[in-house]
């Protein structure tokens, strides 16, 4: 289990800041994701979340779908970003667009062929194509 975040996740906070609403989908239960939130001081940065005791468990779409309702959002104007191959399946699967952090869970060797748009190989990498494209 990772107990700090990747490096540069902390300042950086230019997407809730143009707006962008973000959520968590994440394997973790409940409790799991709210005490990661209280370590990290991070929560108030996500607009919603949805843990694996409360829905199906990816590579099932229910977690991004029912986020997606929450937020309002077509599934044609959200992203995700995830670090397995889970995740990718799951944005597969919900029809929606995905880069993959060949940095975390996964080896970037084994995201590539999962649909993502880009893999990107550290956080400053992923908030440059964010920046650029988001």
């Amino acid at each position: 289990m990772r107990k700090s975040l990747f490096e540069g996740a902390r300042t950086d906070r230019r997407s809730a800041r143009r707006g962008h609403l973000l959520a968590v989908a994440t394997g973790k239960a409940r409790r799991g994701l709210d005490r990661a939130f209280e370590h990290t001081g991070l929560k108030p940065l996500f607009h919603a979340s949805r843990t694996a005791d409360e829905t199906f468990s990816k590579p099932h779409p229910a977690m991004i779908e029912e986020l997606l309702d929450e937020l309002m959002i077509a599934p044609e104007r959200a992203l995700m970003i995830g670090d397995t191959t889970h995740d990718l399946e799951m944005a597969r699967n919900a029809g929606i667009a995905s880069l993959a952090a060949g940095y975390g869970a996964h080896p970037p060797e084994g995201l590539t062929e999962h649909g993502a748009l880009v893999v990107c190989h550290s956080f400053a990498e992923l908030a440059a194509w964010l920046r650029d494209n988001a």
